[in-house]
């Protein structure tokens, strides 16, 4: 039996502000009929303007949604609503589902088992065309990082005053998008963002650094190391993903993949160039492994919306190749262990210095590595010039961004917390933490 979401959990679902606002209008039991809810879904018919009411259904096994709604948002204010009212206990139980929500259910289960498998054949190799149109982008690629070299090494012969312009990287961003180098053009097209801190002139010249180190990892690395499995091979492949050679998803599902229990640590939105990405951390219950799941979707349009902050799910996942192996795929879900389905209250933290540890050991295979999911163990919110995550021996501060935690600070009330939050090399970015009952509550 899924135990129920509570509000925050619901209202973290929701495409945006608008649509949490809508969702909560009409969330009072008055607005619905004929509602229900098994241990897999909770339906309802909620009256709107016209002479029929909307129809809508979640499935909370994976989650999913249907409404019968024209909204394109994805989950729709109704959806979301009767979500709201079941976590306020206003729908009660029923032995099946309604005709019309349990025909939808039947077809998902339908496209879930899918057409069996075909017969497997053996792989084809690559085809000549393939074959040297990778190689000419190797060789755009390394045409591209030999003249990045050549620039951090003018600029730091020249000196940085000139850096700040905003548009001072524009033509080398432009550059690298030609010799088909995305990761390392985005790296440099966010560098203005440092010219916003007082001591910019360190901060440039460490991003210029590990640019440096990037590139000469690259023309130290042949692209035949990353296809082996020598002790070379997962750091070519960490090296070949900054720069921006795409793995594609069938070949990280046909690889090995991770069977945990993992609680789902919380996500953010972020958006950039008219596309949102949403990352979703998480971490295994047996095996203590961090995992990203990042999705993308253009503006307005769905994301992906069915892990839920503060549940968690019995699940293999596919990781990507790397030095520190840390994005994955939901390869297969599983029925959850009995006690394990839910919201099972605080997820095992760590104390301040193993987080730090794991954070090293982390930056040591990938010192890319621009965040990391960490879970500590009794801290409590403090203030000592900066606001920080304190603990009995040592302390982690706060992301400037994430400004006066109010909201750590009235969960706290001056006891310790379990936080879990997003590490980033200027500070924790807190993601959820529980209260005295083990509710999930998002930050």
């Amino acid at each position: 039996m899924i135990e129920r979401w509570n509000r925050d959990q619901v209202l973290a679902l929701a495409p945006d502000a608008p649509s949490r606002k809508a969702a909560q209008g009409v969330s009072s039991p008055g607005r619905w009929s004929g509602a229900g809810v098994t241990s897999e879904a909770v339906w309802g018919e909620c009256a709107g303007s016209g002479s029929k009411p909307y129809r809508a259904c979640v499935d909370l096994s994976e989650p999913a949604y249907r409404c019968s709604c024209p909204s394109r948002k994805f989950p729709c204010k109704h959806a979301l609503g009767l979500l709201l009212l079941w976590s306020a206990d206003g729908v009660p139980a029923a032995e099946e589902p309604a005709d019309w929500a349990a025909e939808w259910l039947e077809q998902r289960r339908a496209r879930a088992a899918g057409p069996a498998p075909a017969p497997a054949r053996a792989a084809e190799p690559g085809s000549v065309p393939d074959l040297r149109r990778a190689e000419q982008r190797e060789q755009r690629v390394t045409a591209g990082l030999s003249e990045l070299e050549r620039w951090l090494a003018d600029q730091v012969r020249q000196g940085i005053a000139g850096s700040r312009r905003h548009d001072h990287w524009d033509d080398l961003v432009k550059r690298l998008i030609d010799a088909q180098a995305p990761g390392v053009a985005g790296a440099v097209s966010r560098l203005g963002s440092v010219l916003a801190h007082e001591d910019w002139p360190a901060r440039l010249l460490g991003e210029y650094a590990l640019l440096h180190l990037l590139a000469v990892a690259h023309r130290r690395l042949p692209a035949t190391t990353a296809a082996g499995d020598g002790p070379g091979a997962a750091l070519a492949q960490t090296v070949r993903e900054r720069i921006g050679f795409p793995v594609a998803k069938e070949d990280v599902l046909a690889g090995r993949t991770v069977r945990d229990v993992w609680d789902v640590l919380g996500r953010r939105d972020s958006e950039q160039d008219r596309l949102i990405a949403r990352r979703v951390w998480l971490r295994g219950r047996t095996t203590g492994r961090a995992a990203l799941v990042l999705s993308y979707a253009p503006v307005g349009q769905a994301l992906d919306a069915s892990l839920i902050t503060g549940t968690t799910l019995d699940a293999d996942l596919a990781f990507y190749p790397g030095s520190a192996p840390l994005r994955a795929l939901v390869a297969t879900r599983h029925d959850a262990p009995a006690g394990t389905a839910g919201t099972p209250g605080p997820v095992p933290g760590s104390p301040v210095e193993r987080v730090l540890a794991e954070v090293a050991e982390a930056l040591a295979g990938d010192p890319w590595l621009d965040s990391w999911p960490v879970v500590l163990d009794a801290v409590t919110p403090a203030k000592s010039g900066s606001w920080l995550l304190a603990g009995p021996t040592g302390g982690l501060p706060l992301h400037p961004s994430a400004g006066t935690p109010w909201r750590l600070l009235a969960v706290s009330g001056g006891r310790p917390l379990t936080v879990a939050a997003e590490w980033t090399p200027d500070g924790l970015l807190p993601l959820t933490t529980w209260d005295e009952e083990g509710r999930v509550i998002v930050l």
